[in-house]
């Protein structure tokens, strides 16, 4: 009887500790994220043409810190530890690993002086000046994506989706690194013909774009772990973790999320055009 309440005192500082201690798990992973991004950075400085495998292991560095991204935030939310602090951390970790670099990856790797001689030296000036031009857009886009996300609420997209489902609104910086870095790691050689450069340019432009755009991406924030789920869809992830060992599989992968966003705003504005009362938004709209 007598130690009964004193076991109880003990135990309190105990569990804040233990709850102190799980507020800092999301952190520990944004810390990898920008870890990831730092040394991708490192590698991408030191690529050449003599050593490409340095503008791989940027490219996968930065598949990791993907990886780190959706775990720091998942976890959160599974533990009920979510914070301000853990938020700003996560945005300034987003505009380091995803924004300065995959746009220094993209510079390095598609517009270097590794491009072929048939492209006269006045030339191909321009295109280097193009390329960095287009990469500090890609730049600016991603940190403009995060700013957006801080400061709103309930952003609704111009082509909602179905009631229920949660959308990203404009594509979530990680999937415009993503799609940087599938295409480095496919091809580590860095690009030595002059149009294949130009194509380089406005691939990323086109990403920039979609990150500063209101069209709608899926988020994925509808599944919950937490529940059970049939026999099939843990064959799918399976398969998923199978098939990330070949770098095309991934790449297809990264395209085939972007060509959804595309293909939900054709159909969306074809719909439209035949019935103006489509653009009614969706009650239940996600945000990035």
């Amino acid at each position: 009887m007598n130690g009964e309440p004193r076991r109880r005192v003990t135990d309190q500082p105990r569990n804040r500790r233990g709850r102190r201690g799980l507020y800092v798990l999301p952190s520990l992973f944004t810390c990898g994220n920008i870890a990831a991004g730092f040394f991708a950075i490192l590698q991408a400085m030191r690529g050449s043409i003599q050593n490409p495998q340095h503008f791989d292991n940027s490219a996968m560095l930065i598949g990791f810190a993907i990886l780190f991204d959706g775990l720091d935030g998942r976890i959160a939310r599974m533990t009920n530890t979510t914070s301000d602090f853990g938020k700003e951390l996560d945005s300034l970790a987003d505009v380091i690993t995803f924004g300065v670099a995959p746009a220094l990856l993209a510079y390095l790797w598609g517009f270097s002086r590794f491009i072929s001689e048939s492209a006269n030296d006045r030339l191909l000036d321009r295109l280097i000046h193009f390329g960095g031009i287009v990469c500090f857009l890609f730049l600016i886009s991603g940190a403009a994506r995060l700013a957006r996300f801080n400061i709103s609420k309930n952003p609704e997209p111009k082509n909602p989706g179905r009631a229920g489902r949660k959308y990203f609104v404009g594509m979530p910086i990680p999937a415009g690194a993503g799609i940087i870095a599938a295409f480095v790691h496919v091809w580590p050689n860095p690009l030595d013909v002059w149009w294949y450069a130009l194509l380089w340019a406005l691939l990323v432009f086109f990403v920039g774009y979609l990150m500063v755009s209101t069209w709608r991406f899926y988020s994925g924030k509808d599944m919950d772990l937490r529940q059970r789920h049939p026999f099939w869809i843990v064959v799918a992830i399976a398969a998923i973790i199978a098939l990330a060992r070949f770098p095309e599989f991934l790449l297809a992968v990264a395209l085939a999320y972007m060509a959804f966003g595309v293909f939900f705003r054709i159909t969306y504005s074809m719909k439209r055009r035949r019935n103006p009362q489509v653009g009614e938004p969706a009650p239940d709209i996600g945000s990035a």
